[in-house]
Order: structure tokens, then sequence, then C-alpha cells
């Protein structure tokens, strides 16, 4: 089972021409864009670290895909993802989040299903090693 956070997570990587598509839409949509990078991506893990601060009034994609390569050339081997942050009052949280880096060896997650007294059943997530 493949981790899958964010937009696009179930379809293949996106490449760089088509990240910095999303980066330009959301810098037209005039969001703040973030990096964020972590070890470990357990769907439970939701405080990344930071990868600088955050972009406000950027113009253009570039200077958000230079420092995303900045960040892969630091953490080659930790997932990466790009955000994108609406601050429009009423909105004020994440409008579009996506994995933009994975580690060679993904490590893998099953879904382990334990039945209890009555109709009790409780789901728990497990790691597996990576292959």
């Amino acid at each position: 089972m493949r981790n899958t956070q964010g937009c696009f997570s179930f379809l293949p990587d996106l490449s760089d021409d088509e990240i910095r598509t999303q980066v330009q839409y959301c810098i037209e949509k005039g969001w703040a864009v973030n990096i964020e990078f972590t070890e470990d991506a357990h769907p439970r893990n939701t405080f990344w670290e930071m990868w600088g601060l955050p972009m406000f009034d950027i113009k253009d994609a570039a200077a958000v895909m230079l420092e995303l390569d900045s960040c892969r050339k630091v953490h080659a081997d930790d997932y990466i993802r790009v955000s994108g942050f609406d601050s429009t009052h009423g909105w004020e949280s994440l409008r579009i989040s996506f994995i933009v880096n994975r580690p060679k060896k993904e490590p893998r997650f099953r879904l382990q299903r334990t039945e209890g007294a009555g109709r009790t059943v409780r789901y728990s997530l497990e790691t597996e090693p990576a292959d």
C-alpha cells in the first residue's frame, strides 16, 4: 500500500513541469506556497518540518522550484510536499497539498482489524519495513 496523502497521491509521481504548473496555479490564486519534509509520512504525522518560510507574494513558480531543488539536495531520501495556503477570510487553511519527493525505499502500511466484545471492531495501521 503506497503512502497516499494530499492531492494527486493516487496518480503517478508528478514531473517537475507538472509541479511547476501546480505551483503557478497557487500563485495565481494568491496562496502562500510552502515546502515541508519528513522522514515519517505516517498518516497521523501531521507535523512536517518546514523548509524555510512560507513564500508570500511571489510572482513566479521558478522561486519555489529553486527552493524545492535545494530541499531535494539535502533531503533526497525523505518525503517532501508542497502546500498552498489560502489566507482569504473564511478559508484560512490549506487549499492544496501534494507530495513531490519520496524515499527510494518507501515503508509500507498495513491495516489491522481487531474484533472485540459484541460488535466492537477496532482498526489500526501498522508500519511494515521498506522493501
